[in-house]
């Protein structure tokens, strides 16, 4: 009789402690932007505090329908809500993360950033105006550099992504007729060219093609040694992709002013800035259901906030600054409340 009390005993112990761990651990789905830098701080994280993350890499589109499914504990997007759709799906947004998206290529006997374009001309290639790589618009930036004669073959996301946002928000900026015909959106209906789902699928698609081209977040086209573009900014610069340059497009935004955090920073003003930088965002709700999962999120970001920027910046990403994330926690106080309305953070 007493062997099979400790039997129970044990086993009931054994059963607390896996509901206990299976508790802790968060998911989270959305942006392919963010991932390689979200699967670094999991793994610090996880070895820091024994809680697990399982992160989705199925693009910004996906990551907002789950999290408004809630069959994920955080969703995450590279466009920001604008505060009507936050309300609308009873939904808080903040940053997470910065970083930048470069156009990559395959043009034999043309070396990593060695290439330069102009927004202008990006545009006109992915709309199909532009259809050899010794075409004069490309011909006159690069004046030296020994183009092709090859067909240009347009690489872009076949899936819903925060990635396009960006990349279309900035064509939309610097080409009238990209902006008229195409407009910016994490989904745009692509004048030509064939799709990839999330960065891997561009990634693979750009290095299997010759003669193409297309763009992912920068962690990943330096991750993966692919060879990369320069591109203007608005002050006329042609820059290489690097932290620095995205810090100095970051350096201009008002977070405190903007309603859900939602700064896009693409194109800003500054001789140093990559034209093509934004912020990662993730999306929770504001009343939430299980008080418990909703903190574990928080402190997932608020331990990514005060431990993760050096890692961050191993990867070619940019830190939230302190200012910003003081901001943001005292947002988690005032917006996301459990189910008697008590905050969570």
């Amino acid at each position: 009789m007493r062997m099979k009390h400790l039997f129970l005993t044990v086993a009931l112990a054994a059963a607390t402690l896996a509901t206990t761990a299976q508790a802790a651990n968060i998911t989270g789905a959305g942006a392919t932007f963010p991932y390689p830098i979200y699967a670094k701080w999991a793994e610090m994280y996880k070895a820091s505090t024994g809680t697990g993350l399982n992160y989705q890499s199925v693009g910004s589109g996906a990551g907002i329908k789950q999290i408004k499914a809630k069959t994920v504990d955080f969703g995450a997007s590279d466009m920001p809500l604008p505060a009507k759709d936050l309300n609308d799906a009873g939904l808080f947004q903040f940053p997470a993360v910065m970083g930048g998206v470069v156009p990559i290529v395959n043009i034999p006997g043309v070396g990593p950033g060695q290439v330069k374009l102009t927004g202008a001309v990006l545009a006109d290639i992915f709309m199909g105006k532009i259809t050899k790589w010794n075409a004069q618009p490309i011909a006159a930036l690069n004046p030296g550099v020994k183009l092709p004669a090859d067909d240009i073959t347009v690489v872009h996301r076949a899936d819903s992504s925060g990635t396009s946002f960006l990349f279309t928000d900035y064509l939309s900026k610097t080409n009238p007729d990209w902006k008229l015909k195409i407009g910016a959106g994490t989904s745009v209906k692509w004048a030509v060219g064939v799709g990839g789902k999330g960065n891997e699928g561009v990634a693979a698609n750009v290095q299997r093609i010759k003669g193409s081209i297309g763009y992912v977040e920068w962690a990943y086209a330096k991750k993966n040694k692919m060879s990369h573009t320069q591109l203007q900014n608005r002050e006329g610069a042609f820059l290489q992709p690097d932290d620095d340059a995205f810090k100095a497009a970051a350096s201009s935004a008002d977070w405190a002013k903007a309603p859900g955090f939602a700064v896009v920073l693409t194109d800003q003003p500054g001789k140093a800035s990559w034209p093509i930088t934004g912020a990662s965002y993730i999306l929770v709700h504001k009343s939430q259901a299980d008080a418990v999962k909703g903190k574990e999120v928080l402190k997932f970001f608020d331990w990514a906030y005060k431990n993760g920027s050096a890692a961050a910046a191993d990867l070619d990403y940019v830190p939230m600054p302190a200012a910003v994330t003081k901001l943001v926690q005292d947002a988690w106080k005032a917006n996301l409340k459990d189910a008697s309305g008590k905050a969570v953070w």
